[in-house]
């Protein structure tokens, strides 16, 4: 790690590697898993944080041609890195006013009430033309999607989605990694009732979890997120997903304390031994929570260097007693996440889940791209 270090741009504090040849191998392997059903792509958030610029065209050239975001704005940026004849959704559907621009943009809204949908029809009337949309029901996570009454009415009036061409409905679970959760099965019997009230179109159920499901979850097409980037789709199951981050922060200083020393802000911590003590240039400005203070680690190889005290805004001081004299100086590297600390291990003992953390990493970080299918050493920006 060290070598690339030697290569990258001066001044940065951590590296951020991301092996795109990892992020490939998940999505297909979620997509044969996932088959018959089509295997689409969540990339909102900037891609989880990855960049959108590395990962949509790692997936476009992977087979993928269904892409989620959460926002127009995102599907805009996505949409000119997905290739030609790319479906790009809006999950949060459209706010009012910005229906002409994502019409004219070719996106596919989430229509998720009945206010989107009368918006979406009138704008149809008004360009002489029929759009495409994707209809989200509410399953039982009150959060979006038509409710169950709404549904009903839409059924029952004529000429309802006049104008309006239904290429999927959609729903989302609300325990989907939870593999043994009853409330999977309901939701799956609730939604296929009610899409069927509605004309016939694709089905789309599963998230990353929802794969992992099987059977009738799976459906006509599947909306792997977090799973592609390397977070294990079902908790408390191995993860069989290839890890798509490493995160290694660069050391700024190191120093010796006595005994009776105090550590950090607030001096919360005290040391009670003679302590060997090293900063890295990492903090919770760059998404490290700084409720891992006293709690989380790095590391050295296998050797554990917890967090000495608070998590600072640009820094943190971990305790590397355990190391051998002289182990860390100046300017070398300590793994912050990688195959010794999982993002799922950081996520535990922040108290929070893998999305959190891993949506989180900041934009100071510099960043290696190991492309696909290739031993290159990637590129540092």
């Amino acid at each position: 790690m060290d070598a690339v270090w030697a290569r990258d741009t001066v001044g940065a504090g951590a590296l951020l590697t991301i092996d795109l040849d990892a992020l490939v191998e998940n999505y297909r392997g979620l997509a044969e898993r996932a088959a018959p059903a089509a295997c689409s792509a969540v990339v909102k958030a900037d891609a989880y944080g990855l960049g959108v610029e590395q990962v949509v065209p790692a997936l476009r050239d992977a087979g993928c041609r269904h892409f989620f975001t959460a926002q127009l704005r995102e599907a805009l940026e996505v949409q000119p890195h997905a290739g030609r004849g790319a479906a790009i959704y809006v999950l949060n559907g459209l706010q009012p006013g910005s229906e002409a621009l994502c019409a004219e943009a070719g996106i596919v809204p989430v229509l998720n009430g009945t206010e989107q949908v009368e918006a979406w029809m009138t704008l149809a009337v008004r360009l002489g033309r029929s759009l495409p949309a994707v209809i989200q029901i509410d399953s039982g996570m009150s959060r979006l999607g038509l409710a169950p009454e709404e549904v009903e009415a839409l059924a029952s009036r004529p000429g309802a989605l006049d104008g309006i061409d239904l290429i999927l409905v959609m729903t989302h679970l609300a325990c989907g990694d939870e593999a043994t959760s009853p409330y999977n099965g309901q939701q799956l019997d609730a939604f296929l009732a009610l899409a069927a009230r509605l004309p016939p179109a694709p089905l789309s159920i599963a998230n990353s979890g929802g794969v992992a499901l099987g059977g009738d979850f799976r459906q006509d097409l599947v909306r792997p997120g977090v799973a592609l980037y390397g977070v294990a789709p079902t908790a408390g199951r191995r993860n069989p997903m290839r890890p798509v981050v490493r995160l290694d922060a660069r050391v700024i200083q190191t120093r010796a304390v006595k005994a009776g020393q105090a550590i950090g802000y607030g001096c919360s911590l005290v040391a009670d031994r003679p302590m060997e003590l090293a900063t890295i240039a990492v903090g919770y400005a760059d998404g490290w929570p700084r409720c891992l203070g006293h709690v989380g680690a790095a590391y050295k190889g296998a050797v554990r260097l917890p967090i000495a005290g608070r998590v600072s805004m640009d820094s943190i001081i971990l305790d590397i007693s355990d190391l051998p004299e002289d182990s860390l100086r100046l300017g070398d590297t300590v793994e912050l996440i990688g195959p010794n600390q999982t993002l799922e291990q950081v996520a535990a003992d922040a108290g929070t889940i893998p999305y959190e953390i891993l949506t989180g990493l900041g934009r100071r970080y510099a960043r290696r791209i190991l492309p696909p299918s290739s031993s290159a050493e990637g590129n540092i920006r």
